[in-house]
This record gives structure tokens, C-alpha cells and sequence, in this order.
């Protein structure tokens, strides 16, 4: 699991637990600039994405998927045990162009992610 921090310039993913050693990663800070959207999506399942190239990361079908993952042309950062409390948020101009994270509260993380993309 992970939590979600957005200020004014920056919105940083803090990768917690032992989901630092399977994602390979411990923090993102991505540009408020280059986030488009974040949302909650129903129909997000980890193992229909398992076809995607793992390099770095940990998947375990129906357990975890986490780190950085390739296909169709995109690159993702997933950090996810629970799919029902994953968010969904989209990027331009970033090394990703997704990111997908498991956190605490998915409708109060999509509505403070979206109120600084709107403000900004």
C-alpha cells in the first residue's frame, strides 16, 4: 500500500511497508503538471494486466503487483494488493504514463488529486 501527498507543485507517492522491497521503490514525486486525471476504476484487476513486461517489480497473480511494468506502449508504476482500493492516475510528460496505487481512502484521494489538478 502506499500513501498519497499532493501540494501545490508535486504530487508524491510514498511507497510503505514491505511493498518498498517488491515495488523496488520507496517514493515517486511526479509534477503537478503532468498529472491529467486520477479516478477509481471498477473494473481494475490485477490479473488482467499480467501480460505486461515486469522490469523492475513483484507480481503475484491475485496477491500483489507491484514496480515498474511495460505494455501497449505504456510504462506503469503499480503498488497494488486490493484492486477495489486502487486509484488510477494519468500522466503526460513523465516516465510513467500511469500510475496505479493502492491507498486507504480511493474517493478522498481522486477528489484532493483533482481539486489541485483543477487549481493549478
Amino acid at each position: 500500500m502506499a500513501r498519497i501527498e499532493v501540494s501545490g507543485t508535486a504530487l508524491t507517492v510514498y511507497v510503505e511497508g514491505l511493498d518498498k522491497l517488491w515495488a523496488l521503490k520507496s517514493q515517486l514525486e511526479i509534477p503537478l503538471s503532468h498529472v491529467v486525471s486520477a479516478a477509481i476504476d471498477p473494473d481494475l484487476s490485477i490479473s488482467k494486466f499480467e501480460w505486461q513486461l515486469r522490469a523492475p517489480g513483484t507480481s503475484w497473480p491475485g496477491l500483489i503487483k507491484a514496480g515498474t511494468y511495460y505494455g501497449q506502449g505504456k510504462r506503469v508504476f503499480w503498488d497494488v494488493h486490493d484492486p477495489k482500493k486502487a486509484v488510477v492516475i494519468r500522466l503526460v510528460e513523465d516516465k510513467y504514463n500511469e500510475l496505479v496505487i493502492e491507498v486507504d481512502d480511493p474517493q478522498d484521494t481522486v477528489a484532493a488529486i483533482q481539486k489541485a489538478v483543477a487549481a493549478r
